[in-house]
């Protein structure tokens, strides 16, 4: 690997520059830029390079990038990141495009040093094509080569498709065939005002029948809420409504003429004399279960509705002046005005309020409910440095940060020395090196194996100086917390 270059100062915009010399710095900020990105992707090449070799047999090996690329050790990865502040997906990610572009597309890699593209669009083409053989990438090398210094990202990729597809055809193949199969549903993270993105993959002929469903109800629904909400709003509340079935079920009722003599396709016995025969498009096996809807009394209806569970924080103050801000766990802060289209009708279970002031401890390894409670609380999430807010309380696990010892003291198990990690954080902690201890209420001191050290509390993650960590370090052993500016 060619040692790094030398980055470009960033240019200084002079008072009073022409425009040509406006042009010209920003042609060298371009330049700038690319070579910085350029010196991180040097960096955590380099960084895969000091550990590509185990410690131990217990010390695990991942190859982040394509095929003919060197592994690294998995707890070498997020050190990296934090000296980035990153998430170490982020770094892990820098890594396998790094490894990628100076292995599997050389050619192409040369370009990027010399700052003649666009590093992203170089990085994206080797995520295109991880997934084939290094005697296979060469063919995509070859022409994205030619085609990455002028022509438009959006046509590099285009390209980068098409030659993986004539590369490995029965892979792309049987990726197609595999996806065809693949279904989710995800929700996007919400806004700051409350609102979330459904998306799904679902087949041709579900995703038409929910279409058609959504306008019907949206249609309904204009008539009810009046000529003040345009069609994609009445959509996005049609949309809500199917997830009360019974409630559903009531408002087509109400707005469906069962008995339109002037619909040739009706074939409904109005006089109720005579066996109709059921329609075409009411399956035989439906018919039975929509007698029995329409003789259930309406607390059993109410049983359709299904139960959620959501952990919603909030003051008294709040709730009594209606102005305020609410964060419900797993969707993020909300307008108390918006509490009732997250709770809806449904039925509310109120839970005590927790005394953070307690210090409960526990003589057992587990963890107890309250404890927990009390952790999760203290925290609002994951621990780890840099790790976004965004776990759950049943998604992640609570740890002892100094190690449970089965020889030591009593009341080893508590707020004291405990904090939530989501499972691969916890094996880095564990195995990895990386050494953590609570420092104070909701506060978590971490050291890494190469010494630097970070504080995460409520404000996020900070980095410190060793002498700054060495003070907190010994000020927790007496239960002192120490804050610095």
């Amino acid at each position: 690997m060619a040692a790094p270059r030398l980055l470009q100062q960033p240019p200084q915009v002079a008072d009073g520059a022409s425009a040509g010399q406006v042009l010209d710095l920003a042609g060298q900020a371009l330049t700038a830029r690319r070579l910085a990105e350029v010196a991180e992707l040097h960096l955590a090449i380099q960084w895969a390079v000091l550990h590509g070799h185990p410690h131990d047999d217990r010390d695990p090996m991942v190859t982040p990038g394509g095929d003919g690329t060197p592994a690294l050790r998995e707890h070498a990865i997020p050190e990296l990141a934090m000296a980035r502040e990153t998430h170490p997906a982020t770094t892990r990610a820098l890594i396998a495009d790094g490894l990628d572009l100076v292995h599997r597309l050389p050619r192409t890699w040369a370009i990027v040093e010399a700052g003649a593209c666009e590093p992203w669009v170089a990085r994206q083409v080797a995520v295109l094509s991880r997934s084939l053989l290094s005697e296979q990438v060469v063919r995509v090398d070859r022409a994205i080569a030619k085609a990455i210094r002028g022509h438009a990202p959006s046509t590099v990729l285009e390209i980068t498709r098409a030659k993986v597809i004539e590369a490995d055809p029965e892979t792309h193949r049987a990726e197609r065939e595999r996806l065809r199969h693949e279904r989710y549903v995800r929700l996007s993270r919400t806004d700051e005002y409350g609102y979330r993105c459904i998306i799904a993959r679902v087949t041709a002929g579900d995703a038409a029948w929910i279409d058609a469903m959504v306008d019907r109800v949206a249609d309904i629904l204009s008539l009810t809420l009046g000529a003040d909400h345009n069609h994609d709003e009445l959509r996005s509340l049609a949309l809500g409504w199917l997830a009360r079935p019974a409630e559903l079920i009531k408002l087509l009722l109400e707005h469906t003429d069962v008995a339109d003599p002037a619909d040739p396709d009706d074939e409904t016995d109005i006089d109720g004399a005579g066996d109709a025969a059921p329609p075409a498009w009411l399956p035989e096996h439906t018919t039975g279960a929509l007698e029995k809807l329409c003789t259930l009394p309406a607390r059993r209806l109410e049983r359709l509705r299904n139960r959620g569970r959501l952990f919603v924080h909030v003051t008294d103050e709040a709730l009594r002046t209606g102005v305020g801000v609410a964060r419900v766990e797993g969707v993020g802060p909300i307008d108390i005005a918006q509490l009732h289209e997250v709770l809806g009708n449904a039925a509310v279970t109120v839970t005590p309020v927790l005394d953070l002031r307690m210090r409960r401890r526990v003589d057992a390894y587990e963890h107890p409910e309250d404890i927990k409670d009390h952790v999760w609380t203290q925290v609002g999430g994951d621990c780890f440095p840099f790790s976004p807010r965004t776990a759950t309380r049943d998604g992640v696990d609570y740890d002892h940060s100094t190690p449970y010892d089965d020889t030591g003291p009593p009341g080893q198990t508590g707020t004291h020395n405990s904090g939530p990690l989501r499972r691969r954080h916890h094996r880095w902690k564990t195995f990895g090196g990386y050494r953590c201890r609570v420092a104070g209420s909701g506060r978590h001191l971490w050291t890494t194996p190469h010494g630097q050290a970070f504080l995460v509390d409520h404000t996020g993650t900070r980095r410190l100086t060793q002498h700054q960590a060495g003070v907190m370090d010994e000020a927790a052993d007496d239960g002192v917390e120490i804050y610095w500016a």
